[in-house]
């Protein structure tokens, strides 16, 4: 009897990924979720025996779907598959019940030796596993699956510099003209106040820029958090806005350098404005973009009044590119 194998994900490339590292001698069934309420539907359907469980999903997490597992008591082996690698997400995931964490992008290697270590390798041996339902994956779907990961990579930086827990959202994908920048920034209020600044990015046929709007309520957090002196000062808060910057910025880059297999030099950061509204700093600045991919990224710090967006804005020219590299993930 095949073995019930589910893959939880809100990514089309991390299910198809997810699904061609599993050993090719295994007897599975796999059944695919798109969120963690599907997820929770398969497993009481007794359609995940072993579960590749990813945590951040729309309508309902990862966490929230380990919570209800053990709640429920059902008969589920769940490995988290995830690019938030912070400890602390390692060590709630494991405290709610799951057997491991693997950190996208995942590999054959890393899916093999998890399964060896908890003997789960032996349970649908023998066999060539069925084929799996094709999954159909695009472009924007791949690029969103790149940002998790880089996002996951930089929050993972800034968790370990402040010892804290960075709650990661769902990265925000979109091929969007100048005017709606604004759009994009759903968790900033209209009343609230940012402080900017920007640092450009160029690669081999890729260029952009990195935006980071720093809410202005954060600052006196942060600044605690880093150990500064006087963190109502000016020029603390423009020290606090760098310094965030440097970590976000860098680690993001890196993460999707790495993942596409090319290379980042960056620009010295600029201040763009201080103390306005997001709306005056987009029009303010609108002559520096035109129609551009945007990776937005909501970074919010547990437990603290911190909160930044982060945001990359590639060029328009860039796309081509972007689209060539993406396409080998997407093969």
């Amino acid at each position: 009897m095949s073995l019930p194998i589910l893959i939880c994900d809100d990514s089309a490339l991390a299910r198809k990924q997810m699904a061609r590292t599993l050993p090719k001698d295994w007897d599975v069934d796999i059944t695919y979720a798109t969120n963690g309420l599907e997820g929770m539907e398969a497993i009481r359907e007794g359609k995940g025996e072993v579960v590749f469980l990813d945590l951040n999903m729309p309508v309902m997490d990862g966490y929230q779907v380990l919570e209800a597992i053990q709640k429920e008591d059902l008969p589920a082996l769940v490995i988290v598959v995830s690019g938030d690698i912070q400890i602390k997400a390692h060590e709630r995931v494991r405290s709610l019940g799951a057997l491991d964490f693997i950190q996208k992008p995942v590999s054959a290697d890393a899916i093999s030796h998890i399964l060896q270590e908890y003997g789960i390798l032996e349970l649908a041996q023998g066999v060539e596993h069925n084929q799996a339902p094709m999954i159909q994956v695009d472009l924007r779907d791949a690029c969103q699956e790149v940002a998790n990961i880089a996002m996951g990579r930089a929050a993972d930086l800034l968790s370990k510099l402040l010892n804290v827990f960075v709650k990661l959202p769902i990265p925000n994908v979109n091929v969007l003209e100048v005017s709606e920048l604004t759009m994009t920034l759903k968790a900033t209020e209209e009343q609230s106040t940012v402080s900017a600044l920007c640092q450009g990015f160029i690669g081999a046929g890729v260029a952009g820029e990195a935006l980071l709007l720093f809410h202005d309520s954060s600052f006196q957090d942060m600044a605690k958090l880093m150990k500064l002196e006087n963190p109502e000062d000016e020029e603390t808060e423009v020290e606090v806005m760098i310094d965030t910057a440097n970590v976000l910025i860098g680690a993001f880059l890196n993460g999707i350098s790495e993942q596409l297999h090319m290379k980042f030099s960056q620009s010295h950061p600029v201040v763009l404005g201080r103390h306005c509204s997001v709306n005056n700093l987009i029009s303010d600045n609108s002559d520096k973009w035109s129609r551009t991919l945007a990776m937005e990224i909501n970074y919010r710090i547990e437990d603290h009044d911190i909160q930044c967006d982060l945001l990359l804005l590639f060029t328009e020219d860039s796309l081509p590119t972007l689209n060539y590299k993406l396409g080998y993930l997407l093969d």
